[in-house]
């Protein structure tokens, strides 16, 4: 297994580097820069500034618009992103796109694919209910079919940037029979249909991305299953795989070491005792020496054969992404001290242009810190992930 980049992708890592930096309005680097929030329109910039150079949907093949770029350059093209302060790429348009380009019918792709990489349809994913979030498949919300559409009911939570979404991609239960997961519908709705009500969640910082979202006798047609009735556990399974993979965090990582980096060359102009800067510098080469580990348990995976025992599954990545983004944010949050506890919502928030006591970045340490407290969570919780993978160990090893 070759885990170095070959010649023509440390030519495209070179390029993609060179464009995507030149690309980035200067306005919204500067937001992500210092730890700011992102308004709609940003993602929406940024999105029309890479659907011109057809990298709007990275992960797409050519044949459904995307660049069919291989998963090597998909990767270096996040992380290239990632360095250059864009903002994070819409994570459903490499959700429900391959989830449509893989099981949806001909005219569900021929509907939905045009609009997905261009943001002018805005999905968000209804997954998580109130009990069911880790346990996914004891969900609650129930589709009835009667006759040429379902009536559906019930309740979604910490849907991201639905108050955003025009569609919802949805699970809902359409059977009792069987174990729980036989009986589950992945269907598509639209956001606007009579019966569906968003209300906002708001997090520590005062930030509205999650929401909850009710659904009250909604009619949705027949022709939104996809797949087929009962059968929307594949699709499931497919669509957390691959949101699993993309959330193993390189490229975040990699941008919060730059934030920590620069903390810690401030820190150092500023005179801070030595014996302080070396704690930090410490933990910095730690966390620097597992991000080049992680990175290259991601290169193994991609440079794995399908079906290949030896290859670390999607859940290592999540485990060891969530580890860094945890531990990432907590270095910045000390490195802060009492400074970083200081806090501005309407700086962060960007209801302001005044400059916060100690700067923008220390502005945002703590919520950036509470931030990522959720990384144990979404995409499966590190309690599941690490479930999972000792059943994968004991299946290819047997007990030990």
């Amino acid at each position: 297994m070759n885990l170095s980049l070959s010649p023509a992708d440390v030519a495209f890592r070179e390029s993609i580097r060179t464009e995507i930096a030149a690309l980035v309005p200067a306005d919204i680097k500067a937001r992500v820069d210092n730890l700011q929030h992102l308004r709609k329109e940003d993602f929406l910039r940024w999105q029309a500034i890479l659907d011109e150079r057809g990298w709007a949907a990275p992960a797409w093949p050519a044949e459904y618009g995307g660049p069919g770029w291989s998963p090597m350059q998909r990767v270096i093209f996040e992380e290239a992103c990632f360095l250059a302060g864009a903002p994070r790429q819409i994570p459903h348009v490499n959700m429900i796109g391959p989830v449509l380009q893989t099981f949806g019918t001909p005219e569900q792709k021929r509907r939905y694919l045009p609009d997905i990489p261009t943001l002018r349809d805005w999905w968000c994913q209804g997954y998580s209910e109130p009990s069911s979030g880790s346990d996914l498949a004891s969900l609650r919300t129930r589709a009835v079919r009667q006759g040429d559409h379902y009536v559906v009911n019930g309740q979604k939570i910490w849907t991201t940037w639905a108050h955003w979404a025009n569609y919802m991609f949805c699970l809902v239960r359409t059977s009792d029979q069987g174990r729980p997961q036989e009986g589950i519908t992945f269907l598509l709705m639209e956001m606007d249909t009579p019966g569906i009500t968003v209300r906002p969640i708001h997090s520590l910082d005062g930030a509205h991305d999650v929401n909850e979202v009710f659904l009250e006798d909604v009619v949705v047609p027949v022709e939104n299953v996809v797949l087929a009735e009962n059968q929307g556990w594949t699709v499931a399974k497919f669509l957390l795989n691959a949101e699993r993979t993309e959330i193993a965090g390189l490229g975040q990582a990699k941008r919060l070491l730059q934030f920590a980096t620069r903390l810690a060359e401030r820190l150092a102009a500023e005179g801070v005792a030595a014996s302080r800067r070396n704690v930090f510098e410490n933990t910095l080469t730690r966390i620097r020496i597992d991000l080049k580990a992680h990175e290259w348990t991601l290169m193994r995976v991609i440079a794995a054969t399908e079906n290949d025992p030896r290859a670390p599954s999607a859940s290592v990545l999540k485990l060891c992404g969530t580890d860094l983004l945890e531990r990432l944010s907590t270095l910045l949050m000390d490195m802060g001290g009492p400074a970083g506890l200081a806090y501005d919502p309407s700086s962060r928030g960007g209801e302001t242009d005044e400059t916060p006591p100690y700067g923008h970045v220390l502005n945002g340490t703590a919520a950036t810190y509470l931030e990522f407290r959720k990384s144990g969570l979404v995409g499966g919780t590190t309690e599941i992930q690490k479930n999972l993978i000792y059943r994968e160990t004991v299946g290819q090893w047997g007990t030990r």
